[in-house]
């Protein structure tokens, strides 16, 4: 799954991997350890008087459609095995998809004995990825929710968590918002994600279990709580 992340990258640097052609997203802070429940940036595709356009812009982690009741779940997660199908997803997978700038996402190891050591996977270059992630207006339209697409864990990090959050190719980030793909196959077949020799794992220090501990030191490798 994917329920922690963290971006601290300067909005110079979104702009530099994703020219927008708006940007709604107020001010920025770096955010070292991103929970959910909480407005995330996130680029998407609106569509204006002369077209479809990019937009940066806030949205609440937490993905709830304007037709599901209070009391329905808001996943922060979507499984890609699902979405094409699902009630809850279909509808954002074929109209809405996004991406969610990030330096990093937050894994939590079990080893069995209910220690629980918390990992953070990155790109080797230390380049902004982008998470893949549908987006859902809310019922008033004045905001709007999201989540972020997971799939199997790689082989290589499925050590630290079965499932990892499906972090996409450059290339392919402008068809993965293209409005014009709306067909299963067809966006299937554009998109794609990094492979898996762009990523890197260490552990980090369990304070960052909390999102209380919001700084820069939560990213650095630790020592695995069993090492002691």
């Amino acid at each position: 799954m994917c329920g922690r992340y963290s971006l601290y990258a300067p909005r110079s640097e979104i702009a530099r991997r994703y020219r927008v052609d708006e940007d709604r997203l107020g001010p920025m802070e770096a955010r070292y350890n991103i929970p959910p429940g909480t407005d995330i940036p996130l680029i998407a595709t609106l569509h204006g008087d002369d077209g479809p356009f990019s937009v940066l812009m806030p949205s609440r982690w937490g993905f709830h459609p304007p037709w599901a009741g209070d009391d329905a779940p808001s996943p922060i997660n979507a499984r890609a095995e699902d979405i094409a199908s699902s009630d809850y997803f279909r509808d954002a997978f074929a109209t809405r998809r996004a991406l969610v700038p990030a330096n990093g996402w937050y894994e939590w190891r079990d080893d069995g004995t209910g220690t629980r050591q918390p990992y953070f996977v990155s790109r080797a270059d230390g380049e902004l990825m982008m998470l893949a992630a549908l987006w859902q207006p809310t019922r008033t339209g004045d905001g709007s929710s999201c989540a972020i697409i997971t799939r199997p864990a790689a082989r290589e990090l499925s050590h630290i968590h079965p499932r990892m959050p499906v972090v996409l190719d450059p290339a392919c980030w402008h068809a993965w918002l293209d409005p014009a793909l709306t067909e299963r196959a067809r966006i299937r077949e554009a998109v794609r994600a990094v492979p898996v020799s762009a990523l890197i794992a260490h552990p980090v220090d369990p304070r960052v279990n909390s999102p209380v501990h919001d700084d820069a030191s939560v990213v650095l490798p630790s020592r695995p709580a069993a090492e002691g």
